[in-house]
């Protein structure tokens, strides 16, 4: 299940979030749907940089039994702006983003991986019928 704080007035399609979260996790998640100024805030508190960004991951730090695997946060004016730069629908880009944080709290790390979490990230990408722009912007 994914329990969502939409802070926003973004409608989420909550069945395709579900069908992308449960090819990684049976566990529940928190989804937080915020803004560039909200989201600037956790980024400087958590990793010390003063600037918005487009999503941000908070694993749990230990596996417990019903407890859920973590939290993500994606701002929407993030999801707005990447969806027009790369010409395709809000709707897409949230799921992409969602994959990217989902993949985090599943442990994978583009910033030290050896490509692990870019590969997975194309797996599903293509399983979903997804724009690519995740891809190439990530490259």
């Amino acid at each position: 299940m994914i329990d969502i704080d939409n802070q926003t007035e973004f409608e989420i399609d909550v069945l395709d979030l579900e069908t992308i979260s449960n090819e990684l996790t049976t566990k529940d998640i928190e989804l937080i749907i915020t803004t560039n100024e909200e989201i600037q805030i956790l980024n400087k508190e958590h990793r010390n940089i003063d600037k918005p960004t487009d999503v941000l991951s908070f694993p749990l730090e230990f596996d417990i039994p019903n407890m859920p695997l973590g939290s993500i946060v994606i701002s929407i004016d993030f999801v707005k702006s990447k969806a027009e730069e790369y010409k395709h629908s809000m709707n897409d880009e949230f799921k992409l983003l969602f994959i990217h944080g989902l993949l985090h709290l599943n442990g994978f790390d583009h910033e030290i991986d050896n490509g692990e979490q870019r590969q997975k990230e194309e797996e599903l990408i293509k399983k979903f019928d997804l724009p690519d722009s995740l891809i190439v912007r990530n490259t």
